[in-house]
């Protein structure tokens, strides 16, 4: 594949999506840090670039929306050149609501963020990677998908479709050059998580749970960052529809 690389990352502002961004952007990927938030999307960008990477912010964007989604994917083509070949689905939204407390718009807002972002996000791009003969495409569900979550069935349901449309996608554009695998992580220590600790929502401190987890330390978000690495070289052309876990063995 010898052509210019290009990677998008979306909800690249902070936590996982963040460490993503940056380690992709040391790879060698021209990388477009997608966010919502855009101050937190200029923010990674210009970390990227102070390290002498090539990275561009585009904030504003709803991946839930896909007119948002198909400017966005055009700006990037526009500002970096050539299509995006390297696609990391990170954004997503949580709840911790109980299961008949859950609204119509609670539900809808989850899948609409977790299960149709990925959905525009993958069809803005896959036409430019099939051109080109060679795409990667990671989405990153959780490990709630795996095990179930209390409280949250709309969202393990929103990640456990990720999960299903992974395998059901990896199988279609295979024969394209295009892979398409899901990482689901598992207690990894981001902003996030540290706010429902704060909630009282872990049942216990982060240390606590840390304890408990068979390599006795909570995930970093640059664990996940280089699992996406080797997802989205050329040395993973033979791994695709696959559910790579990152979660220090709480599940296997």
């Amino acid at each position: 594949m010898t052509q210019r690389r290009t990677a998008v990352v979306t909800g690249g502002g902070s936590g996982i999506g963040r460490a993503i961004a940056l380690r992709l952007a040391e790879d060698g990927f021209a990388t477009a840090v997608l966010d919502l938030d855009e101050e937190s999307a200029e923010r990674v960008a210009e970390e990227a670039r102070h390290k002498g990477h090539q990275a561009v912010a585009v904030g504003g964007v709803d991946v839930s929306d896909r007119a948002q989604v198909d400017d966005a994917v055009r700006r990037v083509q526009g500002t970096l050149g050539g299509p995006v070949l390297a696609l990391v689905n990170n954004a997503g939204v949580a709840r911790t609501e109980g299961f008949l407390k859950i609204t119509d718009d609670s539900w809808e807002r989850i899948m609409a963020v977790n299960l149709n972002g990925p959905f525009y996000c993958c069809q803005a791009v896959v036409p430019g990677m099939k051109e080109a003969g060679w795409g990667r495409i990671v989405n990153i569900s959780s490990s709630s998908a795996q095990s179930g979550q209390p409280y949250m069935t709309h969202y393990v349901a929103s990640k456990a479709g990720l999960i299903g449309f992974t395998k059901a996608l990896a199988l279609e554009l295979g024969p394209a050059g295009i892979t398409v695998n899901t990482v689901p992580p598992g207690f990894v220590d981001t902003p996030m998580l540290r706010a429902s600790e704060e909630r009282g929502l872990l049942g216990g401190s982060v240390e606590h749970h840390a304890e408990l987890t068979p390599v006795r330390r909570a995930g970093r978000p640059e664990d996940i960052a280089a699992t996406c690495s080797f997802l989205v070289s050329e040395e993973a052309g033979y791994v695709t529809g696959q559910v790579i876990g990152v979660n220090g063995g709480r599940n296997t």
